[in-house]
């Protein structure tokens, strides 16, 4: 059994920050990529990050430049620093991990609640 579990999601005023951590337990071999998705109301998910397990990163648009994943593979933790926030970013935020171990391919997290609003 591998499974992922969010945290810090929250309400935040825009302009401010929030960090989202995601870790992974269980019988785990390896994990390949790590990423963090985001759905918001009404809308389908999309990619806000990724990163690899040589810490290649990629972003969406809408992230780059004000948010930042980074991973500590001791912890099979990902990160994903979200700074300058704004009310669209307001969404359900979903882990992701590419994993090896008691269970190969893809796991997502059950994901965390981020609202940016005054």
């Amino acid at each position: 059994q591998v499974q992922l579990v969010e945290s810090g999601g929250g309400l935040v005023q825009p302009g401010g920050s929030l960090r989202l951590s995601c870790a992974a337990s269980g019988n785990i071999l390896r994990i390949n990529s790590m990423g963090w998705d985001r759905q918001a109301p009404g809308k389908e998910r999309e990619l806000v990050a990724r990163i690899s397990s040589g810490n290649t990163t990629n972003y969406a648009g809408s992230a780059t430049g004000r948010f930042t994943i980074s991973r500590d593979n001791a912890k099979n933790t990902v990160y994903l620093q979200m700074n300058s926030l704004k009310p669209e970013d307001t969404a359900v935020y979903y882990c992701n991990a590419d994993v090896v171990g008691g269970i190969i391919g893809v796991i997502w997290g059950q994901g965390t609640q981020v609202t940016v609003s005054s």
